[in-house]
C-alpha cells in the first residue's frame, strides 16, 4: 500500500528522497552518535563482556575454542519466558533443522532462522531461548536450520543449505508471503545472501527479514570494528579467523559472501537491529543505506550501548526482550500490508523501548 500522495512522485525520486533523509541523519550522528560518547554508561554485564573478549585463545584456523565457548554461554543466555513450545527434528532439504512451535493456538507466520556464530560455530540449540521468544512475539512457527559449518564445509555450503531449506518450506506448502527470514550476525548476512540468490533465480521472496546485528562485510571495511573494540565482546582476531575459515579461496567481496556488495533491488522489507557499542555497527548501518538506495523498505534500529546480538541476553538484559518484541511488531506490520509505515530513517532506541 502506498502512502498518500506517493503516486505523484516517480519511484526514482522517492528512493533519492529516502536516501537523502538517511544521509542527513547519518551526518548528524557523526557528532552525537551514542557510540562516540566519552563516558558510556556502565552495563551490568561488562565484566562478562571483558572475560569473553579476553579469555578465548587464538583460533589458529580451528573453530573449537569458539564452539566450546558458545556452548558454555548458552546456559546463561537461553532463559526465556515464552509460551510452551514443541520441538521436532527434521531434515529440511540438505541439512538438519529443528521445528520450534507453540503447543497451543494457530500460527500466522513461519520463520526460517539462520543462527550466528561466524559461520564456524553455533546451532539451533545454542539459540533456543531466542527461538522460543520469536514463536511468541511473531505468533510463528520457527524452522531453525543447522546448516553446515566451516572449516569442514566452507562457502558456499551455508548458502546452499539455506537455499535448500527455503525450497523445502515451499514444498511443504508454506506460502512465501507467510515466510520471514531471521538471523543474527553471520546468520543475518546469510539471510541477505539467500534473498539475493532467490531473486536472481526468480523464486518468490519471503515477506520480510529480521536481521539482528548482521555481519555482511567479510572484507572488514567498517570503521566501528576498531572504534568499538573496547566496548564489545567480539574480537577482531576471531572475526578474521572465522572469515578465513569460511572463505577458503573465495573472494571476500563476492555478493553471496558479503551481501553488502550485492545488488539488493527487489528484496522484501528489512528490519535491522544493531547496538551502538558493536564492532559490527557499520556493517548494519551501511547495509541499511545501501538497501534504501536500491529501493528496499528498511527499518534501522540503533540500540544505545548494546553489544553484539544482545537479543540473546534474555536473562540479564531487559532490552533483549524489548528488541524481540519490536521484531514481532515489524512482522505484523508487514503481514497486514501496512508497509507505508516502514521507516527508512535510522531509529535510536533508548532504555524506554517497549
Amino acid at each position: 500500500m502506498k502512502s498518500p500522495g506517493s503516486a505523484a512522485i516517480p519511484p526514482a525520486a522517492r528512493t533519492a528522497l529516502r536516501l537523502n533523509r538517511m544521509a542527513a541523519r547519518a551526518a548528524l550522528e557523526v557528532v552525537v552518535h551514542p557510540a562516540q560518547r566519552q563516558r558510556p554508561r556502565t552495563r551490568r554485564y561488562d565484566v562478562v563482556v571483558g572475560m569473553v573478549a579476553n579469555s578465548i585463545p587464538a583460533l589458529d584456523l580451528s573453530p573449537w575454542p569458539l564452539r566450546d565457548a558458545l556452548d558454555a554461554l548458552t546456559a546463561v543466555t537461553s532463559y526465556s519466558v515464552a509460551r510452551s513450545v514443541s520441538i521436532e527434528e527434521v531434515v529440511a532439504g540438505s541439512a538438519l533443522a529443528i521445528w520450534v512451535r507453540p503447543q497451543t493456538g494457530e500460527t500466522s507466520a513461519t520463520i526460517l532462522y539462520l543462527h550466528g556464530g561466524g559461520y564456524v560455530c553455533g546451532s539451533p540449540r545454542t539459540h533456543m531461548g531466542l527461538l522460543k521468544r520469536l514463536t511468541d512475539v511473531g505468533n510463528a512457527q520457527v524452522l531453525a536450520l543447522d546448516y553446515r559449518l566451516a572449516p569442514e564445509a566452507p562457502y558456499p555450503a551455508a548458502v546452499m543449505d539455506a537455499w535448500a531449506a527455503y525450497w523445502w518450506l515451499l514444498a511443504q506448502g508454506v506460502a512465501p508471503e507467510s515466510i520471514f527470514l531471521a538471523g543474527d550476525s553471520a546468520g543475518g548476512g546469510l539471510c541477505v545472501a539467500l534473498m539475493v540468490a532467490l531473486r536472481d533465480a526468480g523464486v518468490p521472496q519471503p515477506a520480510g527479514a529480521l536481521l539482528f546485528s548482521p555481519w555482511v562485510d567479510l572484507a572488514f571495511r567498517g570503521q566501528s570494528i576498531a572504534a568499538n573494540a573496547p566496548r564489545d565482546y567480539l574480537n577482531e582476531a576471531w572475526l578474521r579467523a572465522c572469515a578465513r575459515m569460511y572463505l577458503a579461496d573465495s573472494d571476500a567481496t563476492a555478493p553471496l559472501v558479503s551481501p553488502l556488495y550485492a545488488d539488493l533491488q527487489g528484496l522484501p522489507p528489512l528490519l535491522i537491529q544493531v547496538g551502538t557499542a558493536e564492532m559490527l555497527l557499520d556493517d548494519a548501518t551501511r547495509l541499511a543505506h545501501h538497501a534504501v538506495a536500491c529501493g528496499v523498505p528498511v527499518e534501522l534500529e540503533l540500540w544505545e550501548n548494546m553489544v553484539h546480538v544482545w537479543q540473546m541476553l534474555d536473562g540479564i538484559e531487559p532490552r533483549a526482550r524489548a528488541a524481540v518484541r519490536r521484531a514481532g511488531l515489524f512482522m505484523r506490520r508487514v503481514q497486514y500490508g501496512r508497509r507505508e509505515h516502514l521507516n527508512t530513517e535510522a531509529t535510536d532506541v533508548t532504555d524506554n523501548a517497549t
